[in-house]
Formats: C-alpha cells, sequence, structure tokens
C-alpha cells in the first residue's frame, strides 16, 4: 500500500532479520528518544518522525540518514516467513530463500517480490518484479508489472540462482527496451543464465487467509509465535528484552510480515514455558479475534485504524464472521498494488467545499472471487457513508461464504474453469478451527493417512493449539 515518505523507513531483506540486527535497530531508536516503531507493508521498520516528546526526529544530534533506506531504494519482499508454518510448494526450503536473498549484492530501486503461491501472508503481485516458484524445483514465474508497461509474464521460467542477477538486468535495462521480447532477446544475448521453458500457465489456487498469531506447533519439538499489536506500535523495550530472549535460548531468526506483524520460528520446545512467562509478565496478548487480523491499514493513520475499529466492533457485536477474507482501507487508490479481498477506499473530499465539514464518503471493492491473487477488482459499492459500511460489508461477507467451494481456479490468461464440489467428513477443533483429515493423517505426531479419529490415541491433541481429543467434532468439508 502507499508509503509514507515523512516516516523513516529501515529495510529489512526479505523481512528477514536476526535478534541481534533486530536490537541494533532498537537500541539506535532509543538513542533518538523513541519508545515505539512500526512495520512496513514491505515488510520492513518504520521510524516516526517525531519522537515521543514532539520533537522531529531529523533535528535530533544522533540523527543519522545512512541509517535509513532512500527514497528510491525498495525493500525486497518473500514469503520466508511462512516456510514450515504454512502450506508450501514442496521443494521450497528456507534457506532457497537465503541463497536467493543473498545473492542480491545491489540495492533494488525496484519492488521485488519473491514468494511461494501455495501460502497466503505475503502478496505475489504487489512488486514490480515479482517471482512465484513454479511446480518444476528450483525454477519461477516472473510476472513484471514494471512502470510505464503493459503487465506481463517473462516468457521463460527463471533458475533460482539466475534470480538476482536477473532482476539487477532487468532494472537496468527495462527503460531502454520497447516490449518483452526485446528484453528477453537482450537478457539471452548478455546474461549466462539456465531458463526453462513454461510448460503450463501459473495457476493460483484461493485458500481461506490463515489465523498467524499465537503460540503453534512447528513439527514435533519446535513451536512458531506470532505476535501483533492491533496499532501497529510496538514496544521497543519488550522487543529489546524478546531479542535477548531468543539470543539465551538460540533462536535464530525473526520474520516480519505485510500484515504489520512478526513471526518467530524454530522456539524449542523447552523455551516454550519461559516464553509464554515473559509475554504473560510484559502484558502481551496473543489471542486477538481473527477478526482484527486480516486487515491491512496504511502506517500511522489514526483515521484508518479508527474506521478498523469501527466496523470489526460492528462485526464483532453482529456475530460476523470473516474467515479466510482480508480487509484494506486506503486513501491512495492503486489497484494494481491491492492485495486484500475486500478494500475500502476514502473518497477525497471535493476541493469546492473544502472550508466546510464534510462527513467522508468510501467505496468498496472487492477482488474477483475474492482472491486478491486475481489482480481483478469490482465495484460493489461507491460514495457510502461510514455509517452504512457495516451493513454493505455484511452483505459482501453473505456472498463470499455462498460461493466458498464453488469458485474457480485462477489462471494466467484469466480463464476459468468450474471443478466439481467434494464433500468429506473431517474433525475439527472448536478452539482454532484446526482439521484432522483421516486421509491426510497429521505429520506433526507422525500419524500416517488411513487412521480413523477414532482410532487416534486417547491424548492426542491439536497440532495447533493443543485442545484435546475430545475437543474435536465431526464436519462435512466441501472441496473442490
Amino acid at each position: 500500500m502507499e508509503k509514507e515518505l515523512s516516516l523513516h523507513r529501515v529495510d529489512i531483506k526479505g523481512g528477514i532479520l536476526s535478534p541481534i540486527e533486530l536490537q541494533r535497530i532498537i537500541e539506535y531508536g532509543q538513542k533518538l528518544g523513541l519508545e515505539t516503531f512500526h512495520f512496513g507493508s514491505r515488510q520492513d521498520i518504520i521510524f516516526p518522525s517525531k519522537d515521543k516528546d514532539g520533537n522531529i526526529l531529523t533535528k535530533h544530534d544522533a540523527f543519522d540518514p545512512a541509517f535509513f533506506a532512500s527514497e528510491t531504494q525498495e525493500n525486497i519482499s518473500c514469503s520466508y516467513v511462512s516456510i514450515d508454518i504454512f502450506d508450501s510448494t514442496v521443494w521450497l526450503r528456507g534457506t532457497t530463500y537465503l541463497y536467493i536473498l543473498e545473492d542480491f549484492r545491489y540495492t533494488p530501486t525496484l519492488k521485488i517480490n519473491i514468494t511461494d503461491p501455495k501460502q497466503q501472508v505475503v502478496s505475489l503481485f504487489t512488486g514490480d518484479l515479482n517471482f512465484i516458484a513454479s511446480p518444476h524445483e528450483d525454477y519461477w514465474y516472473l510476472f513484471l508489472k514494471l512502470p510505464g508497461w503493459e503487465e506481463v509474464y517473462y516468457p521463460a521460467l527463471i533458475y533460482t540462482w539466475d534470480i538476482a542477477k536477473v532482476a539487477e538486468a532487468i532494472e537496468k535495462q527495462y527503460e531502454t527496451v520497447d516490449d518483452i521480447d526485446e528484453l528477453f532477446q537482450f537478457l539471452n544475448e548478455n546474461l549466462d543464465t539456465n531458463n526453462r521453458i513454461i510448460e503450463k500457465p501459473l495457476q493460483i489456487e484461493f485458500n481461506p487467509f490463515p489465523y498467524y498469531e499465537g503460540m503453534n506447533k512447528m513439527g514435533i519439538n519446535q513451536y512458531w509465535l506470532g505476535l501483533y499489536w492491533r496499532n501497529n506500535q510496538y514496544d521497543l523495550k519488550f522487543l529489546k528484552t524478546l531479542c535477548q530472549f531468543c539470543l539465551e535460548h538460540r533462536i535464530g531468526k525473526i520474520c516480519l510480515t505485510p500484515w504489520k506483524s512478526f513471526i518467530i520460528k524454530g522456539i524449542p520446545k523447552e523455551s516454550k514455558l519461559a516464553l509464554e512467562k515473559l509475554l504473560g509478565q510484559s502484558g502481551i496478548n496473543v489471542r486477538h479475534s481473527a477478526l482484527e487480523l486480516n486487515w491491512h491499514l496504511p502506517v500511522h493513520n489514526k483515521k484508518a485504524l479508527d474506521l478498523k475499529k469501527f466496523l470489526v466492533m460492528n462485526f464483532d457485536q453482529n456475530d460476523i464472521s470473516t474467515y479466510g477474507l482480508t480487509f484494506g482501507i486506503t486513501a491512495s487508490r492503486n489497484q494494481k498494488r491491492y492485495f486484500t479481498s475486500i478494500m475500502i477506499e476514502e473518497n477525497k473530499t471535493p476541493s469546492a467545499v473544502k472550508d466546510f465539514v464534510v462527513r467522508p464518503t468510501y467505496n468498496v471493492l472487492y477482488a474477483r472471487n475474492f482472491n486478491s491473487n486475481t489482480q481483478k477488482y469490482i465495484v460493489y459499492a461507491q460514495d457510502v457513508d461510514q455509517i452504512d459500511l457495516p451493513g454493505l460489508l455484511l452483505e459482501l461477507t453473505k456472498t463470499y461464504f455462498q460461493n466458498l467451494g464453488t469458485t474457480e481456479v485462477e489462471q494466467n490468461n484469466n480463464q476459468t474453469t468450474k471443478k466439481e464440489i467434494l464433500e468429506i467428513e473431517v474433525y475439527q477443533c472448536k478452539d482454532c478451527q484446526n482439521v484432522y483429515d483421516p486421509t491426510l493423517g497429521d505429520a506433526s505426531f507422525n500419524i500416517s493417512a488411513g487412521i480413523d479419529f477414532a482410532d487416534l490415541p486417547d491424548d492426542y491433541c491439536c497440532s495447533l493449539c493443543e485442545a484435546s481429543k475430545d475437543n474435536f467434532q465431526k464436519i462435512n468439508l466441501e472441496v473442490v
């Protein structure tokens, strides 16, 4: 979404940093008199423009412009954060992302996304160069949204170890060529790459947005923790203490998400209790409603935050479910950069009435099939008063649930194919809605496929929230 240039940005390549690196950033923020900072939509860190006393940050004696990214610099976004905890392409590993990011020895001025189409946390198409994992091991689709160009797929799959040099070459040359064919010819003649023919167009299935907060199991002997502040003001003292905890317990990576939150993976089983104690003593809430977590707001925008609070409160009071949906609020319209199922656009006040108090109005748009990766948005309502937004969104969520399980698979040529709907019997945890499917088993507990729920051991528990076996209920699930 929009970038506020009055704020000061620290780029975090791929949204991945070590506790020591985060500690260094925190200590510099404290040196500037800050008590909090924000996370940005491209997995970066945002320093506010003023300190806690209202003093302008750039006038502080310790302010160093070199510490921050320039206005022309862009952070590389990637879905490393989702690996090992959410669905992923079978050949992708965390080390794959790390090696690719290490290959970037230059500072990009184009937005670069490196993502897995199986996950939902990091958007696939919000970059200028969007590398998307293909079914072929170590090969990626490349979707270009270059400034001044028509959106287009690169006509070959890119090899993992060529991503950085291809991105750098495109950045240097795209303004000197006329179209994708000329760019393709230039790269083939001037780069030694290991391209592969595209046998099938990219297919992206819609999956509901995941719950990414709280302490959750990761394999057998590890956990992952997701933390979220609804106001996107992260307390530096707590973060510094958390970094020290990570160092003491040999936790090597902290991952930022585009949803203004962060995830810590690889927490040893023996460290779980100590971490829960630290969170409790610090008064940290790790069980926000899913209604809170599926919103994307501009950084440091109180008006957008207040609107979100109003809508979430209304949803909660009316017991509205938004499971799987995502929402965004924006005052800067750019559908090519949206990545939520439903977008609420604030309309600008007409200049002719700027001297009068005018209630703001909003437009409501939704992605085709409610899948933001279709990159196609449909206008649902225009010039809506704030008081009418909850009712409109309620009707829109009903449409979503009515069509859930009957929508199509989106392909790169925007053609859709109806799929047969099947109904299977599964068992769902009442607390976190995690599902045990007998046809798949549960790899977290070494339970192989084909084991009926009744035959599970009595001490079996939910792999996400650890609720007991008797907390599961039988449901029929529609699948396509």
